[in-house]
C-alpha cells in the first residue's frame, strides 16, 4: 500500500491512474481538493477498491498520522503543492504554507511513524518527494542544462517555496535518516492538466475563439515532458532510487514558448479546424511579461538514465499530439473545471488576471 498526497491534481492524478493500471497495490490517495484539485480526474476509478480517497490537507497533522497508523503504507509520494507561478507572485503566503509549511508537518508525520516500524518493513519504506527544475533558477541560452548538482537559485515565490521545501526533505534525511527521494521534473504536459498552464490555456482559449495570451516575446525556453513519462520515470526511481539522491526528470525538448503555442495552432487547424478556415495563430497576442520571468529552464537527464535506465517514451511531436486529442476528447471536463464555481473561487482568492 502507498500514500499519495495530491493525488487529484495534474501530475498527481495521472500518476494514480497509471499505478492502478499497472499495479493491484492500493493507494490511499489525499488532497484538500483546491481550486486545481479535481475528483472527475479520478472518474475511472470509482467504485475501485484499490484506490481509497481522503480530503483533507498534507498540514494536518493528526489527519495524516491517523492515515499513516490506519493504513501502514510502504512508501509515501509527495505531489501536494501549490504550483502556479503567476499566483504566487500574486498571493505568495498560499505558496509558503503548503509548500513550507506543509512539507514540513507531512515530514514530521511521517518521521514519527517510519520511527515506530520495525525490521524489513523499516528499511524498505520510502517517501519521494516530487519537485521542480524552477529550483535551479534560469540559464542562458548557451548553458549547460541543470544537473543535480547545480546551485539553487530560485527566482519566484513559487521556486522559492519549492526550494526551501527541497532543503527541510534533504535535511530530515541527513539529521534523522528518514530515507527520501527527491525528483526535479521540467515542464510536465499532458491529459487533466489544469487551463491556467501555457498549453491547455492555449487549446481551450483557442476553440473558444479568445485570445491566445503570450508573456513577452515568447522567446522563454522550457523542456518539455510528457506526463505520462514523468509518471514512469517516479514509479522507477520508487523501485530502484538510492536513498538520500535526487534525480533530475526531463523529456530532452526544448521548446521556445512561441513555438509550443504555434505548434499548438498547426495541430488545432488540422485535427479541429476553424469554422472560418483561418487559422488559430490569428488569434495569437503578446501581453507585457511577468515580473522574474525566468528565460530558459533545461534539465539533464542523463543521470536517471545512466543509474536506473529510464528514458522518456514520448517525443514531443507525438505527446503533443497526444494531448491536443485528449483535450478535444474531453470537452466536458473543461467545461467543468472552468464552471461558475470555480470562478467564484478565483474573484474571492486570485487577484491576478483571469482569462
Amino acid at each position: 500500500m502507498i500514500l499519495v498526497t495530491g493525488g487529484a491534481g495534474f501530475i498527481g492524478a495521472n500518476f494514480v491512474l497509471d499505478w492502478l493500471a499497472q499495479s493491484d497495490e492500493t493507494v490511499i490517495n489525499l488532497d484538500i481538493l483546491s481550486y486545481a484539485g479535481n475528483r472527475e480526474n479520478l472518474a475511472s476509478l470509482a467504485g475501485d477498491e484499490r484506490h481509497l480517497f481522503v480530503q483533507g490537507d498534507i498540514g494536518d497533522s493528526a489527519l495524516v498520522t491517523s492515515l499513516l497508523i490506519q493504513y501502514q503504507p510502504r512508501a509515501i509520494i509527495n505531489f501536494a503543492a501549490e504550483s502556479h507561478v503567476d499566483r504566487s507572485i500574486h498571493s505568495p503566503e498560499d505558496f509558503i504554507q503548503t509548500n513550507v509549511v506543509g512539507t514540513f508537518r507531512l515530514l514530521e508525520a511521517v518521521r514519527a511513524y517510519w520511527s515506530s516500524l520495525q525490521g524489513e518493513v523499516r528499511q524498505n519504506f520510502r517517501f519521494l518527494h516530487v519537485s521542480t527544475d524552477e529550483v535551479y533558477g534560469s540559464l542562458a541560452k548557451d548553458d549547460p542544462a541543470f544537473s543535480e548538482t547545480h546551485r539553487y537559485e530560485p527566482n519566484s515565490p513559487y521556486s522559492a517555496s519549492k526550494a526551501a521545501s527541497d532543503h527541510l526533505v534533504r535535511a530530515y534525511h541527513y539529521t534523522y535518516e528518514l530515507p527520501v527521494l527527491t525528483t526535479n521534473c521540467s515542464n510536465n504536459y499532458g491529459p487533466y492538466h489544469f487551463p491556467e498552464k501555457l498549453i491547455p490555456l492555449m487549446i481551450v482559449n483557442a476553440l473558444a475563439g479568445k485570445h491566445l495570451p503570450v508573456y513577452g516575446d515568447g522567446q522563454q525556453i522550457r523542456d518539455w515532458l510528457y506526463v505520462k513519462d514523468h509518471c514512469s520515470a517516479i514509479r522507477r526511481v520508487l523501485e530502484a532510487g538510492k536513498v538520500g539522491e535526487v534525480y533530475n526528470i526531463g523529456g530532452w525538448n526544448e521548446k521556445t514558448n512561441i513555438d509550443i503555442v504555434h505548434t499548438v495552432c498547426e495541430l488545432l487547424d488540422e485535427l479541429r479546424a476553424r469554422v472560418d478556415s483561418k487559422s488559430y495563430r490569428e488569434q495569437i497576442t503578446y501581453v507585457t511579461d511577468r515580473p522574474g520571468h525566468d528565460r530558459r529552464y533545461a534539465v539533464d537527464a542523463s543521470k536517471i538514465e545512466r543509474e536506473l535506465g529510464w528514458k522518456p517514451a514520448e517525443t514531443f511531436d507525438t505527446g503533443i499530439r497526444k494531448t491536443i486529442q485528449w483535450y478535444l476528447g474531453n470537452q466536458g471536463w473543461v467545461a467543468n473545471v472552468q464552471s461558475g464555481a470555480y470562478r467564484e473561487w478565483l474573484k474571492r482568492n486570485y487577484t491576478g488576471r483571469v482569462v
